[in-house]
């Protein structure tokens, strides 16, 4: 029997551009069988990448030649008219859009002209809720109310398509994790290495974040935490964003920028390793769709302190998971660290229980199956 056609809008997808949708959709496709399902893509090319080629089970094509204000605007009519020529070529027996912007308008128009093919909406937001609520609410409306399925990653989220207009079936499934490669013990001599190469004792306390460093993501409060805290704690920063030149210029300002190392875009294959070597996650939210970084800390063994924000708490417990700050404080986030660095006995207890339930509920190897329902 031949596999069902799916066909994605995504506004972006690897190798350049790796973040938790992207990695959600990877993970996802690589674990249906071609027998069953066969995936293609409309994205936009990222400048210089092949117009059409095989991302692991997914066919991408790609338009435009490069990611900017512009293209992003033109992406959901340029998708919608692709998608169109590939479907006469050769039908689809659904498409899935990637986020309630850019993609899902693509696929919205798509759903107009054929309104029989079915269309699977996954919603991964995480910050620019105001701007669907705000003026442009009846445009965003229209994604959610044409939608034949919603696959939301957090109750929150749920929610909140429920509050946009959606009246269709809503699956919550969450992200997810690749568990072992995360869990898998860093040998003792790499650890120190990365250590070394951050400029960091055996002694030092390493916090990390992991995300783009963006307003959402709160890293300005991280810095301001390390004035309340000893100068042995140091802030490792991984990726990039339009707020690096601010972060860095606000830890020069505070004299902090001996004890905060930006390191950069780290590749997600190395992520389990930088993890690992560190001692603290810490990720301060001011919004947050659901959040794969503090599940990937949490698989890697270290503790995760978190804002009781968005979906975090769908995975987060108080004192269980993990341990929970205040929004924008920078006192409750150092108050939390020297919980965690005081008291071995409850920052082991929190690891390990955060470490087993991503083992028991978050591993793409269960959530793949769940979404493949959705299309079959």
């Amino acid at each position: 029997m031949k596999p069902r056609r799916i066909l994605i809008f995504s506004l972006v997808y690897y190798p350049r551009f790796v973040g938790g949708a992207e990695v959600a959709v990877k993970e996802i496709t690589d674990r249906i069988p071609p027998g069953e399902i066969s995936f293609e893509m409309i994205a936009l090319n990222g400048g210089g990448e092949a117009r059409e080629e095989q991302v692991g089970a997914v066919t991408v094509h790609r338009i435009f030649s490069k990611v900017g204000p512009l293209q992003k605007l033109l992406f959901p009519f340029a998708a919608y008219f692709k998608a169109k020529k590939l479907h006469r070529q050769d039908p689809y027996d659904g498409t899935w859009a990637i986020m309630a912007s850019y993609a899902g308008f693509a696929a919205y128009l798509f759903k107009k002209s054929f309104p029989k093919i079915p269309f699977i909406l996954t919603i991964q937001e995480g910050d620019h809720f105001g701007r669907r609520e705000g003026v442009l609410f009846p445009l965003f409306k229209k994604m959610f109310a044409h939608a034949d399925r919603i696959q939301a990653i957090s109750k929150y989220l749920a929610d909140w398509s429920g509050r946009m207009g959606a009246t269709c079936p809503i699956d919550i499934v969450p992200n997810g994790v690749d568990y072992g490669r995360f869990a898998a013990a860093l040998p003792a001599e790499r650890k120190d290495l990365l250590r070394r190469e951050w400029g960091a004792s055996s002694s030092d306390i390493i916090l990390v974040t992991a995300s783009r460093l963006v307003f959402k993501n709160a890293i300005d409060t991280i810095i301001r935490a390390l004035l309340d805290l000893d100068p042995s704690v140091k802030l490792l920063i991984l990726g990039r964003g339009r707020d690096e030149a601010k972060l860095k210029a606000l830890a020069a300002t505070l004299k902090l920028s001996d004890r905060v190392i930006f390191r950069g875009f780290v590749p997600h294959a190395d992520l389990p390793a930088y993890l690992q070597a560190s001692d603290i996650f810490v990720r301060p939210s001011r919004t947050e769709g659901l959040g794969n970084s503090f599940l990937e800390a949490m698989a890697a063994g270290i503790p995760v302190i978190a804002t009781p924000v968005g979906g975090i708490p769908d995975f987060l417990t108080d004192g269980e998971t993990g341990l929970f700050c205040e929004v924008d404080n920078p006192q409750s986030i150092a108050q939390k660290v020297q919980k965690l660095t005081r008291d071995r006995e409850s920052r082991g207890y929190i690891t390990e229980k955060a470490r087993d339930m991503v083992r028991d509920m978050y591993q793409w190897d269960a959530i793949a199956p769940r979404m493949r329902k959705l299309f079959i």
